[in-house]
């Protein structure tokens, strides 16, 4: 099994790398920008391919389908994790947020998805893992571009799985809730005994991205309950903006 994942060097894509790694005859194409937190990690699970390269970068899509081609020729599984977020109200951050957010978030792994499209076609069957987020069905104060970058995403993997049943390539989506990592070190919520819970560590998640890809799970989240979460906003929207606002 060839296996990419897309920010590799940390948080859930690392833990997805390494929980990866132990699948039987698992090989894996590393992409991220840090090329040193790559290669370290290709060492510790005994080699890999890394391609140290920034997403938002016209030529980048180009670059990893060249690489996963040359090196390996079939890709049985893409895991689009990368992604950021940029903490503003639409007051301050304005459009220019919205559009570095969807860059990374959205266009990114659209970008990508479509250049590696006809390998993992010609691969089938296969899989693509979309890593999208609570915040995708549920927006919060000071997340709104987050929030819609990830509402983009799950809206595009439904589509998108319809799309490709017939192609063989299956396309799960996972929904992360809070997760403690690097960039989200959810530090207030960790340090409260009521909220501690709340918080899942990026193995679960990458548990989560086994179960869409490897099981052809069509979605889940993490931690679980928080699907419930997103079924209070379609019952009751009133009660659940005063509750998050």
């Amino acid at each position: 099994m060839i296996a990419l994942v897309t920010g590799a060097s940390s948080g859930i894509g690392e833990a997805t790398a390494r929980r990866l790694a132990r699948e039987p005859g698992a090989k894996l194409v590393l992409v991220a920008r840090r090329e040193e937190r790559l290669r370290s990690l290709a060492s510790e699970l005994g080699g890999a391919t890394v391609v140290a390269a920034d997403l938002v970068v016209p030529d980048a899509p180009s670059l990893v389908a060249e690489t996963v081609e040359r090196e390996h020729g079939r890709l049985d599984l893409l895991v689009n994790n990368a992604g950021a977020a940029w903490r503003a109200t639409f007051e301050e951050g304005g459009y220019e947020n919205v559009r570095r957010t969807m860059d990374l978030n959205f266009d990114a792994p659209v970008r990508l998805s479509e250049a590696l499209l006809p390998l993992l076609r010609r691969s089938a069957p296969s899989a693509i893992v979309n890593v999208a987020s609570v915040a995708a069905r549920v927006a919060r104060p000071g997340s709104g571009a987050y929030g819609a970058s990830k509402a983009a995403l799950a809206a595009w993997t439904d589509a998108l799985a319809l799309e490709e049943a017939r192609h063989g390539v299956h396309v799960g989506l996972v929904l992360p809730g809070f997760v403690a990592t690097e960039g989200f070190p959810q530090r207030q919520l960790v340090e409260r005994r009521l909220t501690r819970r709340m918080v899942a560590a990026p193995e679960r998640v990458a548990e989560a991205i086994v179960d869409a890809g490897l099981r052809d799970r069509p979605e889940r989240y993490v931690p679980r309950p928080y699907g419930l979460v997103a079924g209070i906003r379609l019952v009751a929207p009133r009660l659940l903006r005063r509750v998050t606002g």
